[in-house]
């Protein structure tokens, strides 16, 4: 892949699953270079296939044919071995626990013709484009309700959501659009909310979200 830097991490096995989602995930760390040393760090038993930095720079850290270690506990769409099932990109930010600032264009720009690229290798559409927040709602809220969600659906990359009217089974929807059964309907609204109505992010189902939830599982695989 032209443009993209190789910095090799030792944290990876063998995938399980053909490739189906794409997986954005924010650093939550100091700086880009900490973050990347922590993922190529044996001990760390952490990685990802890729990793943007504010600059736009790409990182390769694991082969797209390889599983990295970067979902952790998950669920999507009934699976729960997500780290074989996708590719992972850490977007270089400090998070919330680092004032969550705000991604840069240029970043973004790096992000978006990445994904795209990535979509065109592994014919994947829009829908399978998430965030780390989707498929763990009670541990990570990354990439956070500052990533510009909307900017990538406007470049093909990411879910449109066109909501016409109230879901009559909101929770039952939730688990349609892939979110995991089990986990707690507030945490699951917020992650929700995170990605699609990022304005207000409460756990509540007001009358936008019931609208946005129904329209993803109308979407829904």
């Amino acid at each position: 892949m032209s443009g993209v830097i190789d910095a090799p991490s030792p944290n990876f096995n063998e995938r399980k699953l053909p490739i189906s989602l794409i997986i954005l995930h924010y650093t939550g760390m100091e700086s880009g270079d900490v973050a990347l040393q922590r993922m190529c760090e044996p001990q760390a038993q952490v990685s990802a296939h890729y990793m943007v930095e504010v600059d736009g720079r790409v990182f390769r850290l694991v082969a797209d044919d390889k599983r990295a270690w970067h979902a952790g506990v998950s669920y999507w769409h009934g699976e729960r071995d997500i780290n074989s099932a996708s590719i992972g990109i850490e977007i270089v930010n400090g998070g919330h626990d680092f004032g969550l600032p705000a991604y840069s264009k240029t970043q973004i720009d790096a992000v978006i013709k990445l994904v795209k690229r990535l979509m065109a290798e592994h014919a994947l559409s829009p829908d399978c484009v998430i965030g780390h927040s989707d498929i763990a709602v009670e541990r990570k809220e990354d990439p956070g309700e500052h990533f510009p969600w909307q900017r990538l659906v406007a470049e093909g990359c990411a879910l449109a959501l066109s909501a016409e009217g109230p879901s009559e089974d909101p929770e039952a929807d939730l688990v349609r659009a892939g979110y995991n059964p089990d986990a707690p309907v507030e945490d699951t609204v917020k992650a929700f909310q995170r990605r699609h109505r990022q304005t207000c992010i409460d756990g509540q189902i007001d009358a936008e979200t019931s609208a946005l939830i129904r329209a993803a599982a109308l979407a829904g695989r």
